[in-house]
């Protein structure tokens, strides 16, 4: 029996650092249709849409899919999880990657180790079409702090069966876990190297954990998009890339070693944190 897995790409207007950066100029085309692209490039993933918000603000972004030819759909502003649920089952998914609009250099070869991680898949050309059973609940390349991630930000991938996100979207309670989609899955787990390049553990509530691990601790590269000075970044790679988005992560590494003066754009920057929530979210929708 085959898996279909579909990518579904988180997207509002309302960021509270840089609002509407995701229909923001990058090289010709929108942030948003920067991830688009680029994720649509994976080769496990079957489908790509976008699920936003039914808020106003976001009339924009259903637009501009529509307008693009981009599969879309729209639930909670701030229960997150409930939207994806929702994109799941619409989407039909059996397999459910989780991409942020804010990473327009996410690359597709790290989408499909996530999902070959979690299939138990080998990657390459002898890709399967079908298998009986997935070997993880959840996987992904790198998972917040306290844990550490070795994965410049920005190319994070989360994946996840259909049926563990049903769980979470039945028995997640705090605002965190609604609102960020997926730590109900991996809370407290204790990862342990299964080999070099992947740790694997079961989490206190049962879920089966595999995280793809860098040889080169890079994780504190900032590659996301959050604020100006971060929109300026991604503004740049593209530019020497001559505005194109079909290039890969380790060239943008090469770039950045070659030109660190690039990395210092952004550099000041300071991250979000796991347990951030949209203050607007306590007692509204992701309660």
């Amino acid at each position: 029996m085959t898996q279909k897995t579909v990518a579904i790409i988180q997207a509002r207007m309302a960021s509270s650092r840089l609002p509407g950066k995701v229909l923001m100029d990058l090289g010709g085309a929108p942030v948003l249709g920067r991830v688009v692209e680029r994720t649509r490039r994976a080769r496990s993933v079957e489908e790509a849409l976008v699920a936003t918000s039914t808020e106003a603000a976001d009339d924009a972004i259903a637009d501009y899919c529509r307008d693009n030819e981009i599969a879309v759909t729209r639930g909670s502003h701030f229960d997150v999880l409930d939207r994806y649920h929702q994109a799941a089952h619409e989407s039909k998914a059996d397999i459910v990657v989780r991409i942020t609009a804010d990473c327009p250099l996410i690359d597709p070869m790290l989408v499909d180790s996530a999902i070959h991680v979690l299939k138990g898949t080998p990657a390459g050309d002898d890709l399967p079409t079908a298998m009986p059973r997935t070997v993880f609940d959840f996987a992904a390349n790198r998972l917040p702090p306290p844990w550490q991630r070795t994965y410049p930000i920005g190319l994070d991938a989360e994946v996840c069966t259909r049926e563990s996100l049903e769980r979470a979207w039945r028995e997640a309670r705090e605002a965190a876990d609604r609102e960020h989609v997926m730590p109900y899955l991996y809370q407290d787990v204790q990862l342990t190297p299964q080999t070099p390049r992947l740790l694997v553990g079961t989490s206190p509530r049962g879920f089966r954990i595999g995280v793809m691990h860098h040889d080169e601790d890079l994780g504190a590269c900032r590659w996301t998009v959050d604020t100006a000075a971060d929109l300026e970044f991604v503004r740049q790679v593209y530019q020497h890339f001559g505005g194109g988005s079909d290039f890969s992560w380790l060239e943008v590494l090469d770039l950045l070693n070659s030109h660190p003066e690039l990395a210092a754009i952004n550099a000041g920057v300071m991250h979000k944190t796991l347990r951030d929530t949209d203050d607007r979210a306590r007692g509204a929708d992701a309660g």
